[in-house]
């Protein structure tokens, strides 16, 4: 738990709130996980309660779901992570304080040394947030991944930006100021 949020396994009741968020056009990065009903939002939901990969992130008063947490161990001490939030939801600091969370919770808890974030080079929000956790740029991959086709069909590529930080760098991000700037 953080101050305004829990941060939990998905759950059957997380089906609504994930379709809310799923079936909007999204960041290019999310267009893979676009979902266009509530069939596929609760087959989605299922998956996920199968692996450890994804975190719900759910208002703590009434326990909606407004968004989620993604990551992916690489062995032996390193993780990639991502946040995913309703747009309803944006610009309140929710994506900065479950991150804030996941990320002490995998240094402290599980032992990680490093953990590294990848944001499109148009998606300031998500820069903003690892900016804010302390985590450093270094580097922009120049037409790095596609996720989304251009008019024609063929393959749009987009610039992609590394974000990361170390676990003894973390000890110094203790009092991350939470209110947005």
């Amino acid at each position: 738990m953080t101050d305004r949020l829990v941060l939990r396994s998905f759950s059957e009741r997380d089906a609504e709130g994930l379709f809310r968020y799923l079936s909007r056009k999204q960041v290019n990065c999310f267009a893979s996980d676009r979902i266009e009903t509530m069939n596929q939002a609760m087959k989605v939901v299922e998956e996920r309660q199968r692996t450890d990969k994804f975190i719900a992130v759910c208002l703590k008063e009434t326990d909606e779901l407004i968004g989620d947490l993604f990551l992916q161990k690489e062995e032996p001490d390193t993780y990639s992570v991502g946040w995913n939030f309703n747009a309803d939801y944006q610009g309140k600091g929710y994506a900065l304080e479950s991150a804030k969370a996941l990320l002490d919770y995998l240094f402290k808890d599980r032992g990680a040394r490093r953990i590294y974030a990848y944001v499109e080079e148009d998606n300031i929000r998500s820069q903003k947030v690892c900016e804010r956790l302390g985590m450093r740029k270094e580097g922009c991959f120049k037409e790095f991944i596609t996720f989304i086709n251009n008019d024609d069909g063929t393959p749009r590529y987009e610039n992609t930006i590394q974000f990361a930080i170390l676990s003894k760098e973390w000890d110094s991000t203790k009092d991350i100021d939470m209110k947005k700037k």
